[in-house]
């Protein structure tokens, strides 16, 4: 049966048919559409209107680049029409060793960590340091009346006279150890500080773009504590982003999205946006630096490439 409307005459509003059964009422055709429009939608998958997600880790401020820099290169491998992607911080605290087994279980999509042998079966990694080394360069986190102390020391006293706390999974821990530093563990980031301001350790390493930042959001709750002004080591330390195994499509596309990046210089301009105080102070600072080697680096890992921050 012909349900269209009836043709209007010229100059006349057309009319809207209704349902001729006594007692109800049909709402109008564009009525009708629009709600049923909004229930396809509610049955819908969230890709289907545009809102393909990708769960991360880690995350919080400190970790903010790294996310900024993916999606930079989502951006530029998104194909017309294709919905953008959303970075969504997986919502709990955990551990590092946790966030790779939660990435195998499929609960993590995009991982950003340092690499070593072990994550690198466990996980498939995107083999562009997307932090150019700057990681890599340790500065001292210390208890700032240890500053001339410190200052005094040569390469050997800082192995032999100081103890360095560094979290149980970090990947450089075996760097430290390696390299004959003494050291003392925990599995809490947080209590890093707490054991710093109690003289457990000496110092604890963190990265050039990490240190003053992370003594800057608890200056309140550390004014015993700061950044050591006259040492630093570096040891190549990568960070890549990481997927699942078998998440070859994904893998390929941030590849490729940091390659074009790149290309075009937008990533060297956003890594640059990001560190710019960093770089900065760091050329003016005369840092006595003791280069480390890494036993940790699998077979193949390219060289690092610290020219767009330290010549």
């Amino acid at each position: 049966m012909n349900t269209d409307p009836p043709v209007s005459a010229p100059g006349t509003s057309p009319r809207i048919r209704r349902c001729r059964t006594p007692g109800r009422r049909i709402l109008p055709r564009t009525t009708t559409a629009a709600l049923l429009f909004c229930l396809l939608l509610a049955l819908l998958p969230a890709a289907a209107l545009g809102q393909i997600t990708l769960r991360c880790f880690p995350t919080g401020l400190i970790f903010e680049y790294r996310w900024k820099l993916l999606e930079l290169a989502l951006a530029h491998t998104q194909k017309p029409g294709e919905p953008p992607v959303r970075l969504v911080p997986y919502p709990e605290e955990v551990t590092q060793n946790r966030g790779v087994q939660l990435l195998q279980d499929g609960k993590i999509d995009v991982i950003a960590l340092g690499t070593n042998a072990e994550r690198e079966s466990q996980m498939r990694p995107i083999r562009i340091d997307i932090l150019r080394g700057i990681v890599g360069f340790r500065l001292f986190v210390i208890r700032a009346a240890d500053q001339p102390r410190i200052a005094a020391m040569d390469e050997r006293d800082l192995r032999e006279k100081l103890t360095y706390g560094l979290n149980s999974q970090w990947a450089d821990l075996p760097i430290l150890q390696a390299n004959g530093f003494s050291v003392v563990t925990s599995t809490s980031y947080e209590l890093l500080f707490d054991m710093l301001a109690a003289g457990r350790f000496d110092a604890f390493t963190r990265g050039l773009n990490e240190a003053v930042r992370e003594l800057a959001a608890r200056k309140d709750r550390y004014p015993q504590l700061a950044v050591e002004q006259t040492k630093a080591l570096f040891f190549p330390f990568p960070i890549y982003f990481w997927v699942a195994k078998e998440n070859a499509a994904l893998a390929e596309r941030i590849e490729r999205g940091l390659e074009l990046a790149l290309a075009d210089g937008s990533f060297r301009s956003l890594f640059e946006s990001y560190h710019a105080e960093e770089i900065a102070t760091l050329a003016r600072e005369k840092r006595q630096v003791i280069r480390l080697p890494s036993p940790i680096l699998p077979e193949g890992t390219a060289e690092t490439d610290t020219s767009w921050w330290w010549r």
